[in-house]
């Protein structure tokens, strides 16, 4: 009965490392696409009164900032300044959440890593290490 026993829980413990694993796999072999996209990733951003247009990449480093001739009409510094600024963190923003969801769409479901992403909390990096080593589970 007991040999018996060990047997299913060896077959039940396989089927789930294959399943691990082959996980790892379609990861593994991903990562080499996902780096290309998240180089080849830029995110436009316009003012709302289209003067001011920022570049960003994947990180949310700026890679350009494009001004209308218009916006030298008005020469209000502290103005273009603060579109400028506005326009730059609009992209960086949706950089991150683009970042963020491509990388994502790369990692398992329900994965602590897409949690981490989504929160920028560390705690979801070790939730599911935290549930397995509770004492007295």
């Amino acid at each position: 009965m007991a040999e018996s026993v060990d047997r299913d829980a060896n077959r039940a413990l396989r089927a789930r490392f294959d399943e691990v694993y082959g996980q790892y796999q379609r990861l593994r072999s991903g990562l080499d696409e996902l780096q290309v996209k998240l180089a080849e990733l830029r995110v436009t951003e316009r003012s709302d009164d289209g003067q001011v247009t920022a570049i960003v990449g994947a990180r949310g480093e700026l890679i350009s900032v494009e001004l209308e001739p218009a916006v030298f009409h008005d020469r209000d510094a502290r103005a273009l300044s603060r579109s400028i600024t506005t326009t730059v963190h609009r992209a960086t923003a949706s950089a991150v959440s683009a970042t963020r969801d491509l990388v994502a769409s790369y990692l398992p479901a329900g994965s602590p890593s897409v949690e981490f992403l989504r929160t920028n909390d560390f705690g979801a990096l070790l939730s599911r290490a935290d549930t397995v080593l509770q004492p007295g589970q």
